[in-house]
């Protein structure tokens, strides 16, 4: 087993959960407006919905690799090239961080939990994300690959809960700070297209 692959893994993921993005800043101002249960609730959603995007990527990847490594290296190629189209899209993007508390409806804490759940389990791309996401991290040549995926699935379910929780327990202040310091959507903008680039060429260097 290859623990730097892990270690590596755990980086980048934490990085990629820290990053702006529409699910964090969702968790962050339903923190704000309606207290840190409820980003709680929307956080337990989304992360139980990468359980089923875990479970699609596991079995599906782990038959391939059984039947052929040319296919395995070209959803190996595909999967860094789209973390690269990632990188571009980040690049071309505003680095404003909007925090807007008007759009937030108030829900109950089911009513979060479901949604969390149905916006992970429907967005298409989660799915491809995971696709290329977890077949460069696979960290071992005797564990079998579904088992490895399932690893690699919960880590990252483990990781972006403690993060995503860390922005709903400090909402208040993590609000604070990016609108007195508008240069950290700048600063976390090039973060997220040197991880998305650097995963990318892992990828494509990582062996079977």
């Amino acid at each position: 087993m290859n623990a730097d692959i892990l270690y590596t893994f755990v980086v980048a993921t934490a990085i990629l959960s820290i990053s702006p993005g529409p699910d964090n800043i969702y968790v962050l101002m339903q923190s704000i407006v309606y207290g840190k249960k409820y980003g709680l609730a929307t956080i337990a959603g989304l992360m139980s919905g990468c359980v089923i995007h875990t479970t699609l990527v596991a079995f599906g990847i782990s038959a391939i690799i059984k039947q052929s490594e040319l296919l395995f290296f070209l959803i190996k190629l595909i999967g860094a090239f789209y973390l690269f189209f990632l990188a571009y899209k980040v690049w071309k993007s505003n680095a404003s961080i909007q925090l807007s508390e008007t759009t937030i409806v108030k829900k109950s804490i089911w009513q979060l939990y479901k949604q969390g759940f149905m916006m992970n389990v429907l967005n298409p791309k989660v799915s491809i994300f995971f696709l290329a996401f977890l077949p460069g991290f696979l960290f071992s040549t005797t564990i079998n690959s579904v088992v490895q995926f399932y690893v690699l699935g919960l880590l990252f379910i483990l990781v972006s809960f403690i993060v995503f929780s860390l922005i709903a327990l400090l909402a208040g202040a993590i609000s604070d700070y990016v609108k007195k310091n508008s240069g950290i959507g700048v600063f976390l903008k090039y973060l997220q297209i040197i991880v998305f680039i650097g995963i990318g060429i892992f990828i494509l260097l990582s062996e079977k």
